[in-house]
């Protein structure tokens, strides 16, 4: 249902002021530009401040309005191009009322702050002694009782732009994945020369250790993602400092992966870490330690500025966007009695929350971990940091019990192949082995289920699988169909037990098969989960496949790459095919994190006055300063209007005034090495499904047996909102359209509207309903007196 306000108006008469501050971040940029765009098309002015705080002290040429073009061509820029600065004139009194006097002076009641959390206190800080500056400036006569009364309330709403992901409240601050991405390009450099260079040395002792240090002062964040991301042996996080004595356990650690076949040893760090005590551990410390005491070939790298370079990712340009345009509303919504908030994810939702809850919480982290509450300071980032922290707890810091379980787990590959598949295994494999199961590998799909491919696959094995790209156990797209039987009499034959479905649509189509055949086969009674991975997101049940983040980042870098190769050349227009079958999810995705002027898929479906009016918007937008065009085209958005036509369309209707070039991109999307994000989510996802398989296998043992034919014993793991949770097959069966291998319902249509906007098009309706209320943090992640929770 949308929100019944006209978004298009609701801005006239406001004026909009945005900055960014403090450290810059990727994706800030992304930020910027969706305010302004938002901001203009609600009708309201928006003016940017230029160097942050200090801009706004300084005013004069610091604050300028802003133009639809003057946020053009700056998605794909890391930092921020309206500049960043430390400044500590605004802490002063005399410098927030020079500020509040260059606002007023311009009719600015409505400021949109970008930075971390001493940013958003300072801004917060400023509103409340708003109408005490105002009163001062008055009496000074620097300005007008009248100029008082127009600007007699200030709106502040926050976006938290830190790459240490160190607010509480978010799941993800705008430019913490960015950040990801250069430090796991440097692990997989580090790691691939280190693998290489120990196949030629069998000693133990010209086996190498790497340590890496990464950003992190006071937030562990991008420590333990990279830990799971690559599978670290250990990691040091200020949250969760390490048990006393901890050296002979890491010494010990280490000694226990090289006698299990590893011939690497990865250590992360970060910057902030610390012991029980609070006494700092540095990165040589850790260094002399390991080669002193074991002897081992030791080299430490410590990553600094590199982590906030470099061009954003497209999570961060889509975050960014996201929190843009509901920062946006957050303003003109707020009324003098709204408090500041500030703009969140959660899960998939962008959420409101009050911005001073947030950094209360935020510093509550840092009094627990003073008090030395260090569970209670993991328990106040949140639960997406609880999952990360427990799941790196099982995967590095336990063994695999002497006693084994008598349950044998088989994972099989189905469908085309994507990135972060391995990542899945590895963590379903090990997680599995740590429980006392056997872990069997199926090669080649539902095919190898039924010609036999099946065997045991051990610890080491599946080693330095987190990085890899592509399906190392090998995959097909057939379904079991005829081979139900054989794959029946294989199941009995190798003593499965359960079974982990790693794919696409043949997998959830393949499951389904499977749970229908158990009336007939009493040996497919046995409990599976279907995990989501296919570039194309189209599996029922989940918001996100794994495998979509990594094809989502070869489009956008392949655009980028295709928008600059026409830097040069004006009156260009680029259209591109993504893949995506019927499901429009890439092209969407891909539309909003390039900045495409329009994204044709199947689920939204266009007849020729739309094209025309795309063609026309080109020939205007060819007359401003922004001489470029780029369009996205699902592969299977339509039957007749396809990428060839489009292209031939556009170039007779473009003559004169602007030429085309055709890109179809083809299997590069399914390739390329897994992105932080889709070897995290895989790593989660393979963990909890063996975790549900082993409880549901106790509920379904009966006398001496396995058997499970309830629906709930065959379930599809997915993200959903704002969590991983298991749905029965049968019950997504309703949801499904079958024909076109999509899900009835696909939470990401609700973004489309924002690229539309974003790309200049007028009178479209954006769907606020979700966001119009404002949510309580303490209330959430509990409120912690005296160390309980």
């Amino acid at each position: 249902m949308a929100h019944p306000k006209d978004h298009s108006k609701m801005g006239i008469g406001r004026s909009i002021a945005v900055l960014t501050s403090g450290g810059d971040a990727q994706g800030m940029n992304a930020a910027v530009r969706a305010t302004v765009r938002v901001g203009i098309y609600t009708g309201a002015k928006v003016y940017f401040v230029h160097e942050g705080y200090q801009g706004l002290v300084d005013g004069g040429d610091n604050i300028k309005p802003a133009t639809w073009e003057s946020v053009s061509m700056m998605l794909q820029l890391g930092g921020t191009v309206i500049g960043s600065a430390r400044c500590m004139d605004f802490k002063e009194k005399w410098g927030r009322l020079k500020a509040a006097c260059n606002l007023v002076k311009l009719g600015i009641t409505n400021l949109c702050v970008i930075g971390g959390d001493g940013s958003l206190t300072g801004a917060n800080q400023f509103r409340t002694e708003w109408s005490e500056l105002l009163a001062d400036l008055t009496k000074q006569g620097k300005i007008t009782a009248e100029e008082a009364k127009r600007s007699s309330h200030l709106n502040i709403v926050g976006m938290v732009g830190s790459i240490d992901n160190d607010f509480c409240g978010t799941d993800m601050t705008i430019g913490t994945d960015s950040a990801l991405h250069r430090i796991i390009e440097v692990v997989d450099a580090i790691t691939t020369t280190a693998q290489r260079y120990t196949h030629t040395h069998t000693n133990i002792n010209h086996q190498r250790t790497f340590i890496l240090e990464v950003m992190g002062r006071h937030c562990g964040y991008l420590a333990l993602v990279t830990a799971l991301a690559c599978g670290a042996d250990w990691v040091f996080i200020p949250e969760m400092p390490p048990e006393d004595n901890w050296e002979e356990h890491l010494c010990k650690r280490l000694i226990a992966q090289r006698e299990r076949g590893s011939r690497l040893n990865v250590i992360i760090m970060a910057e902030g870490a610390q012991d029980r005590k609070q006494k700092p551990i540095t990165c040589d410390q850790v260094k002399n330690l390991v080669s002193k005491k074991l002897g081992f070939d030791t080299r430490s790298t410590i990553l600094g500025h590199v982590q906030r370079g470099g061009t954003p990712s497209a999570f961060d340009r889509i975050l960014g966007s996201r929190m843009g345009v509901e920062a946006v509303m957050a303003l003109l919504e707020a009324t003098p009695e709204t408090p500041a908030c500030v703009v969140s994810l959660s899960g998939n939702i962008a959420i409101r929350l009050p911005l001073m809850e947030c950094v209360q919480v935020t510093k509550d982290v840092t009094v627990a971990m003073a008090e030395g509450r260090f569970q209670d300071a993991v328990n106040l980032r949140g639960k997406s940091f609880q999952n990360n922290w427990n799941t790196y707890k099982m995967l590095a810091h336990l063994s695999p019990p002497e006693v084994k379980s008598n349950i044998n787990i088989a994972i099989v590959n189905v469908g085309a192949p994507c990135a972060g598949m391995n990542a899945a295994v590895r963590s379903a494999v090990r997680t599995g082995l740590i429980q006392g199961h056997q872990m069997l590998a199926v090669h080649d799909g539902f095919d190898g289920l039924s010609n036999g491919q099946i065997q045991p696959i051990t610890w080491a094995e599946v080693g330095g699988w987190t990085g890899k790209g592509g399906s190392n156990l090998g995959t097909k797209r057939q379904l079991p169909g005829k081979n139900i039987e054989q794959i029946s009499l294989n199941i009995a034959k190798f003593n499965i037990h359960s079974l982990i479905i790693i794919g696409g649509f043949e997998a959830y189509l393949g499951g389904l098969e499977l749970v229908t055949a158990r009336e007939k086969y009493e040996e497919l009674c046995i409990p599976m989960v279907i995990i989501p991975a296919t570039v194309s997101n189209n599996v029922p049940g989940s918001d996100f496949s794994i495998g979509a983040d990594t094809a989502l980042n070869t489009i956008t870098t392949t655009c980028d790459r295709i928008k600059q190769s026409a830097a040069g050349t004006k009156r260009r227009v680029f259209i591109i095919e993504t893949m995506g079958g019927y499901c429009g999810y890439l092209a969407t995705m891909a539309g909003l994190s390039s900045g495409a002027d329009a994204a044709y898929i199947y689920e939204e479906p266009f007849h020729i006055r739309d094209l025309e009016l795309n063609v026309e918007h080109l020939i205007e937008k060819m007359k401003t300063s922004v001489k470029r065009g780029l369009i996205l085209r699902n592969s299977n958005a339509n039957d007749n209007y396809t990428t060839q036509f489009l292209f031939n369309l556009y170039s007779e209707e473009g003559k004169g005034t602007f030429d085309c070039r055709m890109n179809i991109l083809g299997h590069m999307q399914q390739g390329g090495t897994p992105t932080p994000f889709d070897r995290n989510f895989g790593t989660k996802m393979g963990a909890k499904s063996v975790l549900w398989l082993t409880d549901k296998l106790k509920e379904c043992y009966r006398h001496g047996r396995i058997f499970a034919n309830t629906p709930d014993s065959a379930c599809v793991l997915g993200m959903k909102r704002r969590s991983l949770i298991f749905q029965p097959l049968a019950s997504l069966k309703e949801d499904t359209d079958f024909e076109h291998r999509i899900p009835k319902t696909e939470w990401w249509l609700k973004l489309r509207p924002i690229l539309k906007i974003l790309a200049r098009y007028e009178a479209v309706e954006i769907d606020t309903s979700e966001a119009a209320t404002m949510e309580h943090i303490i209330k959430k992640t509990g409120e912690i007196k005296g160390g309980k929770m």
